[in-house]
């Protein structure tokens, strides 16, 4: 055991958030904490580093637990930079230099026993301490969380908030607490720094307990689920998904019992109520009795609200609703992407993802008309009506109450109708006089979607719409999105959400480019891993399905018809033997990446070369296996 909460109460102005809580945190789990905003996570997070007290039960810790918490906002030193900022998470290293600089000197000039063994002793706790590789690790974590070398040397009092928050997480790894608690690490990270992060913590050997919204995240990083709900702690073995399958498990096996339980009540209640005063008087107060004794069973918990995002039905636009051309975007003279080509029909979503900075909302905002092309040509189909979702919710005007703000889109609604409305995005009663100014970020963005819901446009473009959402809220997004008639065109960073939206995507790169592919995030994530070492092979640019400009050509066919029994066989035989050989060196390939993320291997010179080179081959191999099967497979006719 690491650390226990036993039977905790927690209560804020009367109101109880935690009512009997317990669970236990133990050594190599790997866990996801989640629950709907306002459970209750961040509350265990306070009490387990005693930031808080219970109202009642205990938090049990082991001695000497060293605990790393994600702050939320991150303070750095007067005059640090970038890079001593990740590095100051080695105090005692640098301490343990420092003394032995000092001890050398001494050496010079009186090299005693006491000097000698003290010198020693720092040896080995340095080496002990990773002091030989610490410095390549922190530039390895800086790197992966998005910081370019060219940004090492920045003041940190010039970070921008997001900067700084990943730049506190990258102090915190480094640290390899006992247990990592970590409240939203993906907030502030893009999709490469959240794959990073997806790796590091794979590979990490100490303990973490995760809060997060992303349910992708989850899935690849936990081994163990607790859920925060209506005061007290559940938990599931597996990751997100599996939890999703136990919860609904235990919640039927719950009702039955329940049920079965009530029936057995009330079967007992008449008997007694029959016999009380009769010839069974004595076993009618014995059942009396026991009824009294019987600890009574919860009935399950309704789920409570979680917003009812149900779109309107929608006028019919024209079958080609957006024709990109050869756009080149940015600002001014600075062009973050060029060479866009796509057209984009009637019921399909878009998904827009990459690197903060490479020009996602910049293309939302060309395509809308509020920020010029630098050049190409963008056409909308006809009888389109457009909706737009920004991300800081810049659209909302502050000193309007709530049912001012969705007057905005209705300005002949009745009140009865706007309430009845606002009702289903959880603003009941009086919420809707609330200000604009004094809701958080989750009420303010369930308030802009109930603005662009109620405004009955046919073209949804949506800027992070799921950011200010709890997971609940995200799946009942999800689900009305799914049943929308209309067309989608979303940036995100919710890989779930684009997994269950997106029937294309569109990726930008760092270098100004753009690809379009048909399909989810997940297709599109391993389509690019299959085809990102068969360009640099064959010095061509590979194929990607559907709108893609560089659609590769691999001349005509065979025909499948043409080949013998003996050829069939034979063809159908080397592919069941690729079918086998590609996962088996997926395995070596993967095992490969994982020695090469090990300390004592990245600072190891020449057997990371060497783990490189393996990499590089096996990838090819990996690579060529897949180019034979699909050859084989088109010759076979399949």
């Amino acid at each position: 055991m690491l650390f226990r909460l036993s039977d905790i109460y927690k209560s804020y102005s009367g109101h109880e958030i935690l009512r009997g809580v317990t669970f236990q945190v133990n050594p190599n789990e790997k866990i996801g904490l989640v629950g709907r905003n306002g459970a209750g996570k961040t509350t265990v997070f306070r009490l387990v580093t005693g930031e808080e007290s219970a109202d009642s039960g205990d938090v049990i810790r082991i001695n000497n637990l060293k605990l790393g918490l994600l702050q939320q906002h991150v303070d750095f030193s007067e005059n640090e930079t970038v890079h001593t900022a990740a590095l100051s998470a080695f105090k005692r290293i640098h301490d343990i230099e420092a003394e032995m600089r000092r001890l050398e000197i001494e050496m010079a000039r009186d090299a005693s026993d006491a000097v000698l063994e003290r010198y020693a002793e720092l040896q080995l706790e340095f080496e002990h301490e990773d002091g030989f590789s610490y410095a390549a690790r922190a530039e390895a974590i800086l790197l992966g969380l998005g910081f370019a070398r060219d940004n090492w040397t920045l003041e940190t009092k010039k970070l921008s908030g997001g900067q700084k928050n990943r730049l506190g997480m990258a102090r915190l790894l480094l640290s390899a607490p006992d247990v990592l608690l970590l409240d939203e690490p993906t907030n502030h990270l893009d999709v490469q720094a959240v794959e990073w992060l997806e790796n590091f913590l794979a590979n990490y050997d100490k303990t973490y307990v995760i809060i997060s919204h992303d349910r992708y995240f989850l899935d690849r990083t936990t081994n163990r689920i607790v859920e925060i709900e209506n005061g007290r702690a559940f938990s599931y073995k597996g990751n997100y998904s599996a939890f999703l399958v136990e919860r609904e498990e235990r919640r039927e096996q719950q009702r039955r019992e329940y049920e079965n339980q009530q029936a057995f009540i009330a079967k007992t209640e008449e008997f007694v109520r029959r016999n009380l005063e009769g010839q069974k008087t004595k076993q009618a107060k014995s059942r009396r009795n026991m009824l009294e004794r019987l600890e009574r069973l919860d009935a399950v918990a309704a789920d409570r609200p979680q917003g009812n995002f149900n779109l309107k039905k929608v006028e019919r636009a024209g079958q080609n609703i957006l024709t990109v051309e050869e756009l080149a975007i940015g600002y001014g003279s600075k062009t973050l992407a060029e060479n866009l080509n796509f057209t984009l029909t009637r019921g399909e979503a878009l998904g827009v993802i990459g690197a903060n900075g490479t020009g996602k909302t910049t293309f939302l905002k060309t395509i809308l008309g509020e920020l010029r092309e630098i050049s190409g040509r963008i056409s909308w189909g006809t009888k389109t009506d457009i909706g737009y979702y920004a991300q800081n919710l810049e659209d909302l005007e502050p000193r309007n109450e709530v049912i001012q703000e969705l007057r905005r889109v209705a300005p002949a609604a009745e009140n009865g109708e706007l309430r009845s409305f606002l009702a289903r995005f959880l603003f009941t009663g009086e919420d809707v006089f609330k200000a604009v100014k004094s809701l958080s970020g989750g009420e303010k963005g369930r308030l802009a979607l109930a603005k662009l819901i109620f405004s009955n446009k046919n073209v949804l473009v949506l800027d992070e719409p799921t950011n200010h959402l709890d997971i609940p809220s995200r799946e009942a997004l999800e689900a009305a999105l799914d049943a929308y008639q209309g067309t989608i065109i979303t940036v995100s960073h919710d890989r779930y959400f684009l997994d269950r939206i997106a029937t294309q995507i569109m990726a930008f790169d760092a270098g100004g480019g753009v690809e379009v592919f048909d399909g989810n995030y997940t297709e599109f994530h391993d389509w690019k891993i299959r085809s990102v070492d068969s360009e640099k092979s064959t010095g061509r640019e590979a194929s990607v399905p559907g709108n893609g400009e560089n659609v590769r050509d691999e001349g005509p066919k065979p025909k499948a018809e043409t080949l013998s029994k003996n050829q069939r066989q034979r063809l159908e035989k080397r592919i069941g033997e690729i079918e086998v050989e590609i996962p088996e060196s997926e395995e070596e390939l993967a095992h490969i990446s994982f020695r090469m993320s090990l300390p004592e291997i990245a600072s190891d010179h020449a057997k990371i070369q060497t783990l490189t080179e393996q990499f590089r081959k096996k990838e090819k191999q990996i690579q060529a296996l897949y180019e034979e099967w699909e050859r084989l497979s088109e010759e076979l006719g399949n």
